[in-house]
């Protein structure tokens, strides 16, 4: 969603890194393009006029204009400046109650239903043990919905009788939660294609019908300033705590998700990266603000890794590469494990530097590169998945005919898995050309 901004960006501030000290026309002609691309992306007019002018006050101060890394501070003001922008209000996820009660509300379409799933897997990764509540009456899919999700993750789903009235749905959700000793209760609402008073009072009675922790509004970040409307409606009808935006992964060109919070005082508290139900990561706005400056963000790449790679077969593989004894199948093996932290493009751009290759490796994975390496390492006897050196031409060409691919491919993926393992084992010492990645995904 933040391609286009961050590319442009990039470039106006990397034009000022490149210099050590910098006059007030630099700041100023840098300026009218950030505002220019910050307009472009969709953010709040008001926001931008606030934004820049609190930027180039700070940029014009005399510590700045006259230390001799002044384009890098700069920098570092536009990237605290945009913090600021998107740290707007409370941003911590409060659980109270026995059981602690947190309603989604929102529009059809804007990913309630999915993002209900995604918040119930979250919290049972905390050792939370949630329910989730089919509150919708006048839609059934979304019950089916949201049972299929339920089964997916392992959580029960509350559906109540034909014709029990939405704060009766409430409250009998509420009494199976303590039957069934669940400590967070997940409340799906029902939803409209606009704002209607008929929505709004609905919500407010089974609102007063619970004592809810957490009022969630699910915004779909795609619809552009439309979305700080429907914010500002839902806010002024219920309290609303904070804000999920969803298909943060889309193409759109995200400026309203920026100015949201900006514009209507409420915290952003989870974003939507994609379909899956593990595609829910909790807000940290240093964090965004540095991917969208391609300052990268290693602290989520972290947490993704934790929870999805297998901690003893972390540590058998590092012990491999301390051996040089990384085999094909230890890589196929990470490969897979890679693809279940997200898209490659996505985790690309959390790392520093990297955000302009990013979109090249989606590219090759989206054109079914990744799928060729494991159809040919799959195609592999073990033995050859252990040692290469044993793939003579004939069981090359055998491999090639199993996988549906070339000789060439072959010949190319055991060359470019050579020249990994050679740069494995020269990690951390005097440096050397980085090698490429199977397929050029690190093109």
């Amino acid at each position: 969603m933040f391609d286009d901004l961050s590319d442009r960006l990039r470039n106006v501030l990397g034009r000022l890194s490149g210099r050590g000290r910098v006059t007030e026309s630099d700041v100023d002609a840098a300026m009218r393009e950030v505002r220019l691309a910050l307009l472009e992306a969709d953010v709040n007019f008001r926001v931008v006029k606030d934004f820049i002018a609190r930027v180039r006050e700070r940029a014009l101060g005399a510590e700045v204009l006259g230390s001799l890394n002044a384009g890098q501070q700069v920098i570092k003001i536009v990237h605290e400046e945009l913090t600021a922008i998107l740290g707007a209000g409370d941003r911590n996820f409060h659980l109270s109650g026995s059981p602690a009660v947190v309603m989604l509300v929102g529009l059809q379409g804007s990913g309630k239903t999915t993002s209900a799933a995604k918040l119930a897997r979250h919290i049972t990764r905390q050792g939370r043990r949630p329910m989730l509540v089919a509150a919708d009456p006048y839609r059934p899919a979304a019950a089916d919905q949201l049972e299929t999700l339920g089964r997916q993750i392992d959580v029960p789903v509350h559906r109540p009788a034909q014709g029990t009235s939405v704060p009766d749905i409430g409250r009998d959700a509420l009494a199976a939660a303590r039957q069934q000793a669940r400590d967070v209760l997940i409340i799906d609402t029902a939803g409209r294609t606009s704002i209607d008073q008929p929505l709004m009072e609905e919500i407010r009675r089974l609102s007063a019908a619970l004592e809810v922790s957490e009022t969630l509004l699910v915004v779909d970040a795609m619809v552009g300033q439309e979305s700080v409307a429907v914010a500002q409606a839902f806010a002024e009808a219920v309290p609303v705590s904070g804000l999920v935006l969803t298909k943060i992964d889309g193409d759109a060109r995200g400026g309203a998700a920026l100015s949201i919070g900006a514009v209507t005082g409420l915290p952003v508290k989870f974003l939507g990266t994609g379909e899956r139900t593990d595609a829910l990561e909790p807000f940290h706005p240093d964090r965004l603000a540095g991917r969208i400056l391609g300052m990268g963000d290693m602290l989520t790449l972290i947490e993704r890794a934790q929870d999805t790679f297998d901690q003893e077969q972390a540590e058998d593989v590092a012990r491999k590469l301390q051996r040089n004894a990384f085999t094909l199948e230890d890589m196929l093996g990470q490969m897979q494990q890679l693809k279940r932290m997200g898209p490659i493009g996505q985790l690309m751009e959390l790392i520093p530097g990297m955000g302009g290759a990013a979109k090249d490796a989606q590219e090759a994975v989206d054109r079914g590169d990744l799928r060729r390496v494991e159809a040919i390492i799959q195609s592999m006897t073990p033995i050859e998945r252990r040692d290469p050196d044993v793939l003579t031409a004939s069981r090359r060409r055998r491999i090639a005919r199993g996988s549906g691919t070339s000789l060439q491919d072959v010949n190319r993926l055991i060359k470019q898995f050579n020249e990994m393992k050679k740069f494995m084992r020269q990690f951390g010492g005097a440096g050397g050309k980085r090698p490429a990645l199977p397929f050029g995904l690190g093109r």
